[in-house]
């Protein structure tokens, strides 16, 4: 029988037709490449918090196994890797994990890159110490599924980070009429703002997966010096949540 699937062809061919720019910073990713230092740093935050690991050290993060799901280009997986952890980079789309797998060997950095499906992990027994599922929830089949399966990838302690938008009319002013409509960074119909999930529909859905939400925090994007901010309060348009397994 084969393994249900969170993946939507649709939403992969969106991305496959991009792929090519995952490592342009003035490319299709441009909003990633700007807002990747500042999850970056809460993810490290978080994990280093978590396990005990000293953030100032070289490899703080060394002994820990890590996936990046849907991992794109791999501009979260690399740095995680420089950082010392063992990672996997899956993303459903050929494509992107060929570009992905290429420039990690161009860093000399040892990453293990596979087209593949959380689902299909699951069923091959795999486990990891931290699951992240950045700025994909709002792209797959089955949210509340997909959520379910990133629980079953983690072993007992395990942190799963997810990033995504809110469902507000800030989120669809910033993400579809900024981001693409006017800026144009991203080609039309990159998101759907009816598939964007709140802060607490996501919180539920952790919960109803069996994990314990630890942490959410926003993530706010000045238009004026075009950077990134932490927020505890504004959680408006980009999110960050941090939920613990049992």
């Amino acid at each position: 029988m084969s393994t249900p699937s969170s993946i939507d062809q649709a939403e992969i061919a969106k991305f496959e037709a991009m792929a090519a720019e995952w490592w342009d910073p003035n490319g299709k990713f441009r909003p990633l490449h700007l807002m990747n230092p500042l999850r970056l740093d809460y993810i490290a935050d978080q994990i280093a918090a978590e396990y005990g690991r000293d953030r100032r050290s070289l490899r703080p993060f060394d002994g820990l196994r890590v996936l990046d799901i849907g991992c794109g280009g791999g501009l979260v997986s690399e740095p995680m890797a420089r950082l010392g952890a063992d990672m996997v980079g899956a993303d459903a789309t050929q494509v992107n994990i060929g570009v992905a797998q290429a420039h990690a060997d161009q860093q000399g950095l040892t990453i293990d890159y596979r087209a593949t499906t959380a689902e299909a992990l699951v069923a091959a027994g795999e486990r990891f110490d931290v699951v992240l599922a950045l700025e994909i929830v709002e792209h797959v089949a089955d949210p509340a599924a997909f959520v379910a399966t990133c629980h079953d990838l983690l072993r007992p302690g395990g942190l799963l980070i997810l990033s995504t938008l809110n469902r507000t009319a800030r989120s669809f002013g910033a993400a579809i009429i900024g981001a693409e409509w006017i800026m144009r960074w991203l080609p039309r119909g990159t998101h759907d703002w009816r598939r964007f999930i709140t802060p607490d529909e996501l919180a539920a859905q952790a919960q109803a997966a069996g994990l314990m939400v630890a942490d959410r925090k926003g993530m706010v994007f000045n238009p004026i010096t075009f950077g990134w901010s932490i927020s505890d309060r504004d959680l408006a348009v980009n999110y960050i949540l941090t939920a613990r397994r049992g």
